[in-house]
């Protein structure tokens, strides 16, 4: 398997609702990459979707959550696996606060932040990767008079960015891979794409040797680097001795052919990328639709990062 970084630079703001409109957290998650990469597929032709579809079902092909990426030093999940901090450290109320709050980790000080060492000043990185504001906006279809309302827009800084950490097995892979990702940043992914939001350039880049072996090697504890979900056989199994945050994923089904109306998904329980466990399970691509006239996939695979705690 090769391991690569694709490394995400936004020449325009993003939109990554969670939940409303004026929501906008600055990453976005596995499966949300796989649902634009899918539509991409599908514009090109059935057989590539299908291509695409095949891949990750196998393992062939699979990407993390795009984790931030600033001034050249790039961010892991926060694991969530009980941290064992220095004695002197243990009473300092100011030290936990500023590691409970934290999203993500420095990739070099990984290590550090599960021994307890992480320097504190280091805690609030990512409140300099840009900034977020509201803005407004008028709703016109459907409506006798406008209706205005405020997206949340995030804009990165000179210099900061989203990683994808992508395994792929075979240069056709790779390729396909490559092609579909080249195609969505002109289309852009995230809302609000039609006012020009969510358009990218990428650069794929060597993953250090390190993270590679981190990668390819269980250890006692492992981190998914993606959302993901167990197949029923694996669930019991990938439950024992797991520490994990579970994320409902939702939304509206983008296809013109599923429905005449607006149709939702189904609501999927998922695990969060950070969420730890004792063995690694191979996860799944879950049929999420709901009774409309084709299925619709969501994304449910680890990627999966070897930590020592």
């Amino acid at each position: 398997m090769d391991i690569a970084i694709y490394e995400l630079t936004f020449q325009t703001g993003v939109h990554f609702g969670d939940g409303s409109l004026a929501d906008n957290p600055y990453t976005f998650s596995a499966d949300t990459l796989f649902s634009a990469l899918y539509a991409e597929a599908l514009r090109v032709g059935r057989d590539c979707a299908e291509k695409l579809l095949n891949a990750v079902r196998t393992e062939k092909l699979a990407w993390s959550d795009a984790m931030p990426r600033m001034q050249g030093t790039r961010y892991l999940p926060k694991p969530y696996v009980q941290v064992a901090g220095k004695k002197e450290r243990a009473g300092d109320s100011s030290i936990k606060k500023a590691m409970k709050n934290m999203l993500y980790v420095p990739a070099d000080l990984l290590d550090d932040y599960l021994h307890g060492d992480l320097p504190l000043e280091r805690t609030d990185d990512l409140e300099r990767l840009g900034r977020n504001e509201i803005r407004s906006a008028t709703a016109i279809r459907g409506q006798d008079n406008p209706l205005p309302y405020g997206i949340g827009v995030f804009t990165f800084q000179e210099g900061c960015g989203l990683d994808l950490i992508v395994s792929s097995e075979g240069q056709e892979n790779e390729a396909m891979f490559e092609k579909l990702l080249s195609a969505l940043s002109g289309s852009g992914i995230g809302g609000k794409r039609s006012s020009g939001l969510g358009r990218f350039s990428f650069h794929k880049a060597e993953a250090d040797e390190r993270l590679k072996s981190r990668m390819r090697n269980a250890e006692d504890v492992n981190m998914s680097l993606s959302v993901c979900l167990p197949e029923e056989d694996e669930l019991q199994s990938a439950l024992d001795g797991a520490h994990y945050l579970v994320r409902k994923r939702s939304g509206f089904v983008a296809s013109e052919h599923y429905s005449p109306e607006l149709h939702r998904k189904k609501d999927l329980y998922v695990f969060a990328a950070g969420s730890c466990f004792a063995h690694r399970f191979h996860g799944q691509i879950a049929d999420v639709s709901n009774g409309g006239a084709h299925p619709v996939y969501r994304y449910a695979k680890p990627l999966w990062l070897g930590v020592n705690v």
